[in-house]
């Protein structure tokens, strides 16, 4: 049995971390506030864009634009995944890179080599996990863009995967990250990014009520760029609330774990401190009976 001495220092080191856990558990609590009000601004919005895109489909209407037009054959591609730059969130990077590493795979098994598959990483984390990995090429233009996420910055990724897709660079871009359903949920995500896929059947004609100028068709190819720039920016917004979601979680268990073997170690404390004073009693009433 530990002896009370060293049972109180365990117990002032429980202290120390509680404090810690409950202050990081706060200060998440806060980002994810704001976060989340960030995502929720922003889905609506992206959501609308894609309506209206698919709207703008119905009739007669033919979509020239190159990000529509499927390669023949997929012979390289390209990954972007997003993670975090920091730890102590629970199980949120390790599902990502689960989840990013089956999807390296089986590209992988279709017979793709390592110069075959980019992967655009987002987060140290996961930088230093897929560091460790072969098989593709690490792309890491863009690893510490995830904290503070900037449309500049979401631009920029966009614009280069457009540009490599429209030249016949890559064949296929793919998105995995972790979608923020609620505070207790987060999903792993993975859908593709190009070519785009738009589905007309059962939404109502774009032109009715409105006038649309120079035509359909023209409106749609031009709102295709801003509309896969928008997408970008918004998983990265997506991304941030599942991550201060999933260490809000963990923080906050990690507390509960704490007052828990605080608990119990007050009870040992106390259980040692009263035998040793029990003991005490019958060496005095021992030795006066003498």
């Amino acid at each position: 049995m530990a002896s009370l001495k060293e049972i109180k220092g365990r117990i002032g080191s429980v202290e120390g971390t509680l404090k810690i856990t409950s202050a990081m558990k706060m200060v998440a609590s806060a980002k994810l506030h704001k976060a989340q009000g960030a995502i929720e601004s922003m889905l609506p919005y992206d959501r609308q864009l894609h309506k209206i895109m698919v709207s703008l489909l119905s009739g007669d209407t033919k979509i020239s634009s190159p990000f529509c037009q499927p390669h023949d054959k997929v012979k390289r591609v390209a990954v972007v995944a997003i993670a975090s730059n920091s730890s102590l969130c629970g199980g949120y990077n390790s599902n990502v890179l689960r989840h990013t590493t089956a999807v390296l795979r089986e590209y992988a098994d279709k017979g793709l080599g390592q110069d075959d598959i980019d992967c655009y990483v987002i987060g140290r984390k996961l930088d230093q996990s897929l560091g460790k990995m072969k098989g593709f090429r690490l792309i890491r233009n863009y690893v510490d863009k995830g904290d503070n996420p900037a449309f500049a910055n979401a631009r920029s990724l966009a614009e280069q995967l457009m540009d490599d897709y429209r030249n016949g660079r890559i064949d296929r871009v793919e998105l995995v990250y972790m979608h923020f359903k609620n505070t207790a949920t987060q999903i792993p995500t993975g859908e593709v990014y190009l070519p785009v896929e738009l589905n007309s059947e059962g939404q109502e004609e774009a032109s009715s009520g409105y006038i649309i100028e120079p035509d359909p068709a023209s409106v749609l190819n031009a709102l295709i760029p801003d509309a896969l720039c928008m997408k970008i920016f918004t998983i990265m917004l997506d991304a941030q609330a599942a991550e201060h979601a999933a260490r809000t979680v963990a923080m906050q268990t990690a507390t509960d774990n704490a007052n828990d073997l605080l608990n119990e170690l007050r009870i040992q404390y106390n259980k040692g401190r009263q035998a040793a004073i029990t003991a005490e009693l019958l060496d005095i009433v021992g030795g006066s009976m003498q």
